[in-house]
């Protein structure tokens, strides 16, 4: 049998509150009708919650456990509750989005302030991680949306494709760079595989995957081992150790075109055109959208389509690399 739900929530406020007094003035009730409602539950469960000192409440284990239980279910039921009568014809309610870090912070506060603009009762809440912990995010319920690098080196995106579904948003030209005085003592024009692998490289992966698969893209061969001299968790730090003539490094050529044009930053090109990773929308493929999410999944799609955000993801023409 359930316990009452009443006193579960009567519970929930003496935990919290860590008060009989705080909890009755809460809740509108007197102290003596709080303290009865414990009472029977602990009948009710037949355990003690709550060891009593002087004046204080201390949770028992089985009180801990037991608002470990009630918690999300009552955080997560006053959360839900206001948006419950929220009209049924106009996208509302809160949007659970998340996306990589530097893309996440560069476009997707300004995405979500112009589907406010249109729909003011939508609200937003941003996660900005790495593939692996977004995807999990997602295949767990946790996120509506999330904005994903789908590379094909990521093995975890993969395994979760029979789960998903999958919009291609943008492809994201990702360039091999270094600064002007590193490229000028140790590249100087020599971009031959040989050349490059003896050099310092500075990443924001842990496994370098992204830098091993530009060896491979480039000239089908991948590196044994690569000098990494500074190992990031963040692609603007990234591209300052770059600039600061630390070493080569992986960046997002939409991120770093203003440095390119203006010479802070030197492009390591080859023969080959330039690696593209896919900036995706994911949703889970089973789940029945709300009337929120189809409409800010039109309003991401379209949006990303607009003339001045692919002119920012669009590279140098060939005839004007470096």
């Amino acid at each position: 049998m359930l316990p009452d739900l009443n006193r579960l929530k009567v519970f929930y406020f003496i935990f919290k509150l860590n008060s009989i007094v705080a909890t009755a003035d809460k809740l509108h009730l007197s102290q003596p009708a709080i303290s009865q409602q414990l009472q029977k539950l602990e009948g009710e469960l037949k355990i003690q919650l709550f060891t009593r000192l002087h004046k204080k409440l201390v949770p028992t284990a089985a009180g801990e456990r037991l608002f470990k239980l009630v918690e999300p279910f009552i955080d997560k039921l006053r959360e839900e509750i206001p948006h419950i009568s929220q009209p049924a014809n106009r996208p509302s309610g809160l949007l659970r989005i998340g996306a990589p870090r530097e893309f996440g912070k560069e476009y997707l506060p300004k995405f979500c302030s112009s589907f406010r603009e249109r729909y003011p009762a939508v609200t937003f809440n941003l996660k900005f991680e790495e593939a692996a912990p977004l995807l999990s995010m997602i295949r767990n319920g946790d996120l509506d949306y999330a904005l994903v690098d789908v590379f094909s080196s990521h093995g975890e995106f993969r395994d979760h494709s029979n789960i998903l579904s999958i919009d291609p948003l943008i492809r994201e030209e990702l360039i091999l760079v270094c600064s002007k005085k590193y490229y000028r003592q140790n590249i100087d024009g020599n971009h031959s595989f040989m050349q490059l692998i003896k050099k310092d490289f500075i990443t924001d992966e842990e496994e370098h995957t992204i830098l091993l698969q530009w060896f491979k893209h480039h000239f089908h061969r991948t590196p044994e081992n690569l000098n990494i001299v500074m190992t990031l968790d963040s692609h603007e730090a990234l591209v300052s150790g770059i600039k600061l003539g630390m070493g080569l490094g992986i960046a997002s050529a939409h991120l770093v075109w203003d440095d390119v044009q203006q010479g802070n930053v030197i492009p390591i090109t080859t023969a080959k055109e330039n690696m593209v990773n896919m900036i995706s929308l994911v949703q889970l493929q089973d789940k029945v959208p709300t009337l929120t999410e189809k409409v800010f999944r039109e309003f991401m799609l379209t949006g990303m389509q607009k003339t001045e955000i692919q002119k920012r993801f669009q590279y140098i023409d060939s005839d004007e690399r470096f």
